[in-house]
């Protein structure tokens, strides 16, 4: 039987995540396609495009990332010379030394989500067509407080932008759509299905051509209902978007719950930046976070980079091998089998970090879980404001630029975006991930570290 090793030998360039660092790379994407080669074998290996986003599973999938277009040429750099920056992290370090000569297999493309026909010259399009064999699509905007009309620019338009370029392919095999458990969190089950989405996507995308920023501003909360953002909203008008678009592709969806550092590859621990729980758990290591609203009961559906790469990736085998006559979702979660709740969280963030104190450290590490709305300020007030407002105080009677109470702001707005997630819990069936890991043979399960999930 074919195993998933192949699809793990695919090289692809990926984008920066739209919404990474907070800087204005949402508004564009870049795609990836990689040269004709073999395995040791002697079989072709898989032609793969990646638009990426999602820093985590974008870096870590491919072992390769790209930026967008905009970031890409940011400092007089190419978007080839912008690789070549990115493939000298440590995050490939293994593969430098198992393969030297990897760069040549990637290929950077431009592209721009917000364009028509994503802005691809001809040559690249027709380089795309013809050598693609598999897409892994990832790019969306990661922005909880996107504009509602850039978060469908960004996450349907362009999704069904991709899709139209993927139905012109030659040798297609598959159309991984990397999408969000929490796509329908206004359920509180959710299996693994396309459920119908909150509006028709064609009828809303012609709504948004005619109307004024204010009118759509003034129609998103009514719009988006129980779900939380934008993001969430527009990601299941994507996914039902994939399924009726794609319906004559091979289309795979995973959906990853919150992703935090990897498990095993490339090695425990990694992160490049300071987004999603990661930065949280930080900043209570550095003693700057001291209260967050959450309750103390609700699931903690943190998921590691790696296991959703490793899934995405048997998922596409799965896909590729089978070819199965209906959809395949995927939910990518840890809650309903492998419990953790937002108190043990707590617990041992804040021991863990007692045990190995953080250089530079504000303050002694210690976080209180509540929530008490009153409560929950009042902390907010006692444990952050005050102590910040006042460290800014002695940096400026010392000749220093304050910066405290900045940091302290930015941590706040993280904090509310998060609060519906840290206060609520679901329940994710995950009988295509359970039948997907049972599919591998023992030695793909050793390399595959989903396993996991399923205890």
């Amino acid at each position: 039987m074919e195993t998933c090793q192949w699809a793990c030998r695919c090289l692809s360039a990926l984008q920066q995540p739209v919404g990474g660092g907070g800087n204005a790379s949402e508004e564009s994407a870049a795609a990836a396609a990689a040269q004709p080669s073999r395995d040791c074998r002697g079989r072709a290996r898989p032609e793969c495009l990646r638009l990426g986003s999602k820093w985590f599973q974008s870096q870590n999938t491919m072992k390769a990332r790209m930026s967008s277009s905009r970031e890409l040429q940011k400092a007089g750099q190419t978007p080839q010379e912008r690789v070549e920056e990115v493939l000298s992290g440590k995050l490939f370090d293994r593969l430098r030394d198992e393969n030297p000569d990897f760069r040549e297999k990637i290929i950077a493309i431009n592209s721009e989500l917000t364009q028509p026909k994503l802005a691809l010259s001809e040559e690249d399009k027709e380089v795309i067509i013809d050598s693609t064999n598999i897409i892994f699509h990832c790019a969306a905007t990661v922005r909880f407080n996107e504009n509602l009309r850039d978060a469908v620019q960004l996450n349907v338009i362009a999704t069904r932008q991709l899709i139209l370029l993927a139905q012109q392919m030659k040798n297609l095999e598959v159309f991984m759509h990397v999408s969000t458990a929490y796509a329908y969190c206004n359920r509180k089950h959710i299996d693994e299905v396309v459920y119908p989405p909150p509006v028709d996507p064609k009828k809303l995308i012609d709504s948004l051509e005619w109307m004024d920023d204010g009118l759509v501003n003034d129609i998103t909360p009514k719009l988006i209902g129980d779900r939380p953002n934008t993001y969430i909203y527009t990601k299941a008008l994507a996914e039902y978007v994939v399924q009726q678009e794609g319906a004559k592709l091979n289309v795979a969806i995973v959906r990853p719950s919150i992703v935090g550092a990897s498990w095993k590859e490339p090695f425990p621990g990694w992160i490049d930046n300071f987004n999603g729980p990661s930065g949280l758990f930080i900043a209570a290591g550095k003693g700057i976070l001291r209260t967050m609203r959450a309750s103390n009961n609700a699931l903690a559906d943190l998921v590691p980079v790696d296991v959703v790469v490793n899934t995405s990736l048997a998922a596409a085998w799965y896909s590729g091998v089978n070819r199965p006559r209906n959809i395949m979702v995927y939910n990518c979660t840890t809650g309903s089998t492998n419990p953790f709740h937002w108190g043990e969280v707590e617990y041992h963030v804040i021991s863990t970090f007692k045990r190995n104190p953080l250089e530079q450290a504000f303050r002694r590490p210690n976080v209180n879980l509540t929530s008490n709305h009153l409560l929950y300020h009042y902390w907010i007030a006692v444990s952050h404001k005050a102590p910040a407002f006042l460290y800014d105080i002695y940096l400026r009677m010392t000749g220093r630029s304050p910066r405290m109470m900045k940091t302290i702001t930015r941590l706040h707005k993280a904090m509310v975006f998060l609060e519906y997630f840290t206060s609520n819990s679901w329940v994710w069936n995950t009988d295509n991930v359970n039948m997907l890991m049972n599919q591998l043979n023992p030695e793909d399960k050793k390399a595959s570290v989903f396993c996991f999930i399923s205890k």
